[in-house]
């Protein structure tokens, strides 16, 4: 099965996601057990696997890091003049640090949730958790139709490999509110930590209610929208009116690579 992921995801893992709902009970047992791991494999593909750029930050040399000589000039200098050796509380050194980020995925359960677009939200939701991971930043997943329910919390984080569980565990549902989607994307961000906060939104945005959701959208600090390439023509209209970035998904195998596409600053 894993030569078979790594051969055609786009074919194996549907068919894994809907395995994942068998009626035998040994059988779902047994897919459950295995498509997360896999999707998570597939899901370390990208190119960066980080959020956004990293930058020197100065630290107390006896912190760690890389000795900074020039900023650590006037220590020496002050040192020599009375006759000892500069303490390493005295010295400055840089680390890498990269920003902290929050992310909140909207995930659009509305109508069927068959297999490919299953496998779509768990390879997003598995991305998002290592990228997110990796980096020490926050993440809550947020499944919608007409109204929004948390899948994860951002006060309450889960595993990489808990948040895949859970949206395979999504079933469809019937209308479309990306509205409620936005806003509750916005109360999930309110709280973070991170300076740097992003709604990143699998859809193909056909709303099927009467509430406009721009207003909503726009409201966010920042937006991304992953639309199906083969009907994102919604998408795209309402990514241009919100001010979001977008991209069109052609193969699922694609997903990690374009989301490191959509997050970069």
């Amino acid at each position: 099965m894993e030569a078979a992921v790594a051969e055609d995801p786009d074919r194996v893992l549907p068919l894994l996601a809907l395995m994942s709902r068998a009626t035998d009970p040994a059988l779902r047992a047994r897919v459950q057990a295995l498509a997360p791991r896999l999707v998570l494999e597939r899901a370390r593909s990208g190119p960066s696997g980080r959020i956004g750029s990293g930058r020197l930050r100065p630290v107390r040399a006896d912190r760690g890091g890389d000795l900074d000589l020039d900023a650590s000039l006037e220590a020496v200098a002050v040192a020599h003049a009375e006759g000892r050796p500069p303490s390493l509380e005295e010295l400055t050194s840089s680390v890498w640090q990269r920003p902290a980020t929050a992310l909140c995925l909207l995930v659009d359960r509305s109508g069927s949730m068959d297999g490919q677009r299953l496998a779509t939200a768990a390879m997003a939701a598995a991305a998002c958790a290592l990228r997110i991971g990796e980096s020490g930043g926050e993440l809550a997943v947020v499944a919608f139709d007409r109204r929004a329910d948390v899948v994860v919390d951002l006060a309450a984080p889960a595993r990489a490999r808990r948040t895949v569980e859970r949206v395979l565990g999504l079933r469809g549902h019937g209308m479309t509110s990306l509205d409620a989607a936005l806003r509750a994307a916005c109360e999930q961000l309110a709280p973070a930590r991170a300076r740097r906060r992003i709604t990143v939104l699998l859809s193909d945005c056909r709303v099927t209610d009467d509430v406009d959701p721009v207003p909503a959208a726009r409201a966010l600090d920042e937006l991304v929208v992953i639309a199906p390439a083969s009907d994102d023509d919604e998408a795209r209209r309402f990514a241009r009116e919100a001010g979001a970035r977008v991209a069109s998904l052609d193969a699922l195998a694609e997903l990690p690579a374009v989301l490191d596409r959509l997050l970069a600053p």
